[in-house]
């Protein structure tokens, strides 16, 4: 028999097995109102990758309106050849290990649809592949965006935050905000600190978002870098990028990315704009720090996809953010507009490489940044805020975004502006204007548009003038929908419970494993930058130990405390020491100074903190331990110091770890990602990491 034949009878042997009998012929009278059936799993954009030797396939309801939902009740499966493949009654593929050729098929006893396995013969993913069926059926997004309304598509674009109400922090849905999502069609949203406090909480505030939407999964958002960016309040605290890339582990990255995937999917979140894929080779830069791996575009690269490839895994889509890169820049974009001067080759070689490597990699999205580069584009505009000539920033730049980005770089998935309220937009262009500038630049997504109402109507008048083409807005929502459907963010018919989402999440959020994560992270971070013979410490049972600080003093008191009893905080904020610190200070058999820093002014030897500072080293009679609490570039203003760590977050994980190295509890191998810079040159290079 020739294998079309043995196929063919394959296909028959499927289809009896799942339909009943008598249902096999169609009558059109009676399906005409009802949704068709169909495997998500043979739609072109999904994904059909297979881990770990299983696959979970998905039953999609598709509606004559456009839409699709998930469908779970009412089916059933069936494989044709168990000795290769077994299904389950939740379409859960598992693999048996031995080679061969199965079809799989689902019915809901009047509709079926099916799909071809072949295993070459093994578990492992290269062993195993699954075909799509083909066919105009499944062109969903096509068949979605002709059915779509110019709103409806509009709507697609729009990402705005609802982070207070009326004065209030939102958590938890109000009537008008469900009325905006429904009126604008919106298709995300983005939450943040102030929205989600406990895990309980979260995860109803994110279904009923969800189940807001009147078509369409809705991109539910957030900001979970880890490190300073840490939106969840009821979450696992990661240490931040430039701590990852202090670790040089690839590993640990995707690990961390991982935790945080599977925490922000069990809360139903699944956007997360992360990871920073920003070059930090800029001390002065004041809002992206330790936000970064690191100063060295390989670095920032190599654990820029370590950290997206975890996040993705869980499903959850990442985001490399601040394209074409905000790293050396002295200027906060929330507050200004930041200029970097470079021409496109020095581009590559730094600021665009880990973009590159992450695109070519399969990044989700990429975020843009509001940053001017005159050498890609020198177009200058008139400020709306003083009447001024400014150059374009990157958000609002064709040359940037389509020239730049899709053109010479061949990205395809999704842009997403940064937020848009920011000052270096806002102040300058404007709501409406702005948004228009977005999207015609190549903007998929405009993120926290200013006055929805506004924003909304000036996009739809665009439209109407020709002011920005149809086509422009259904490219867009054409990738927007691609990545839904790529990360399974659609809506279902039968959603599991909230009291069985709530549970679920309880589980994994800051779960046992996930601080063990956090801690491996932190300990593997720590930084010993300088050391003249004096760490480990081991001091008697009665020597005296002063923790000294301002900023998160307490936490590193408290972290020292639990290793050494005899533990003083001195809290110096910006006033004088008295004369009863002074002796403390001076009778201290160590003093442990945790400074932190954010900007040039805060690190300056002028800064009270650092003025405090200089009077430890002059009057301490002990060994004067400093540890950069944020930022590594801290010892610039003491260098004298005895002793120096740097350990990159305020988490408790980190002060945990950096006190555990103090006292020889922890070894120290992290390695500095940044170069830091001395009054006559270099003070450390990049790479210093002392051990013990």
């Amino acid at each position: 028999m020739k294998k079309v034949g043995q196929w063919s009878v394959m296909v028959v042997l499927v289809l009896g097995l799942v339909l009943p009998p008598g249902q096999g012929a169609v009558q059109a009278e009676e399906d005409s109102e009802r949704p068709d059936l169909m495997l998500l799993e043979n739609v072109p954009e999904a994904d059909v990758s297979v881990k770990d030797g299983t696959f979970d396939l998905t039953a999609l309801h598709v509606y004559g309106d456009g839409s699709f939902k998930k469908v779970e009740e009412g089916l059933s499966w069936a494989a044709s050849n168990k000795k290769v493949v077994k299904v389950n009654e939740e379409g859960q593929l598992t693999f048996t290990g031995k080679p061969g050729r199965s079809w799989v098929a689902v019915s809901n006893g009047r509709d079926k649809d099916w799909i071809f396995v072949y295993v070459k013969g093994g578990k492992k993913q290269a062993d195993i592949h699954i075909q799509k069926n083909r066919g105009e059926k499944y062109d969903l997004i096509q068949h979605a965006m002709d059915e779509m309304s110019m709103e409806e598509k509009v709507g697609q674009m729009l990402m705005p935050d609802f982070r207070n109400w009326d004065g209030r922090n939102v958590t938890k849905m109000l009537p008008e905000i469900e009325d905006l999502v429904k009126e604008y069609h919106l298709g995300g949203v983005i939450l943040f600190r102030e929205n989600v406090v406990t895990t309980e909480q979260t995860t109803e505030l994110v279904a009923d978002y969800q189940n807001a939407a009147e078509k369409y999964g809705l991109l539910v958002t957030i900001d979970q870098e880890g490190g300073i960016v840490t939106r969840l309040q009821s979450g696992t605290d990661f240490p931040g990028n430039m701590a990852l890339g202090a670790t040089r582990s690839e590993e640990l990255s995707r690990d961390v990315g991982r935790a945080i995937g599977e925490e922000l999917s069990a809360l139903g979140i699944n956007m997360n704009l992360a990871p920073d894929m920003d070059v930090n080779n800029n001390p002065d830069n004041p809002v992206i720090g330790v936000r970064s791996f690191g100063e060295n575009p390989e670095l920032v690269a190599d654990m820029g996809q370590a950290y997206m490839a975890g996040l993705q895994e869980t499903g959850v889509a990442a985001t490399a953010k601040h394209f074409p890169g905000h790293g050396d820049t002295a200027v906060d974009s929330h507050i200004g507009l930041p200029e970097v001067p470079h021409d496109k080759e020095r581009l590559k070689e730094v600021e665009l490489y880990p973009f590159q490597q992450a695109m070519d990699a399969g990044i989700d999205a990429v975020m843009t940044a509001h940053v001017t580069f005159p050498e890609i584009d020198d177009t200058k505009v008139i400020s709306k805020k003083d009447g001024e000539e400014i150059a374009l920033p990157a958000t609002l730049s064709k040359k940037v975004l389509t020239g730049l980005m899709r053109e010479e770089m061949g990205y395809e998935g999704l842009v997403i502006t940064d937020a848009l309220n920011m000052n270096a937009i806002q102040e300058h262009f404007g709501s409406v204007d702005a948004v228009i500038r977005a999207i015609n630049a190549g903007t998929d997504i405009v993120l926290m548009p200013v006055g929805l109402e506004e924003v909304a109507g000036g996009i739809y008048e665009a439209v109407g003038t020709g002011e920005i083409e149809m086509k422009t807005i259904e490219d867009s929502v054409e990738r927007i929908l691609t990545m839904k459907i790529r990360r399974g963010i659609i809506k279902s018919e039968q959603p599991p419970s909230l009291e069985d989402q709530v549970a679920n999440a309880k589980e994994v959020v800051g779960s046992e494993e996930h601080k063990q994560v956090e801690k491996e992270a932190a300990e593997k971070s720590i930084t010993l930058v300088k050391n003249d013979q004096i760490l480990p410490i081991q001091p008697e049972q009665d020597d005296q130990i002063v923790v000294v600080g301002d900023s998160f003093s307490s936490s590193l008191a408290e972290a020292v405390k639990d290793l050494h009893e005899q533990t003083t905080l001195i809290d110096h904020n910006s006033q004088a020491f008295t004369s009863e610190q002074q002796t403390a200070l001076q009778e201290a058999d160590y003093i442990i100074a945790g400074t932190y820093t954010y900007n040039v002014w805060t690190r300056s030897p002028d800064h009270p903190q650092m003025k405090r500072m200089k009077e430890i080293l002059e009057m301490a009679e002990g060994k004067v331990i400093g540890v950069g609490i944020r930022n590594p570039y801290d010892v610039m203003a003491y260098p004298e110091v005895d002793a120096y760590i740097a350990q990159y977050g305020f988490r408790k994980a980190s002060f945990t770890a950096a006190a555990s190295t103090i006292f020889g509890q922890n070894q120290p191998s992290g390695k500095l990602p940044v170069t830091i810079p001395g009054e006559n040159g270099v003070l450390y290079e990049y790479g210093t990491g002392l051990s013990y």
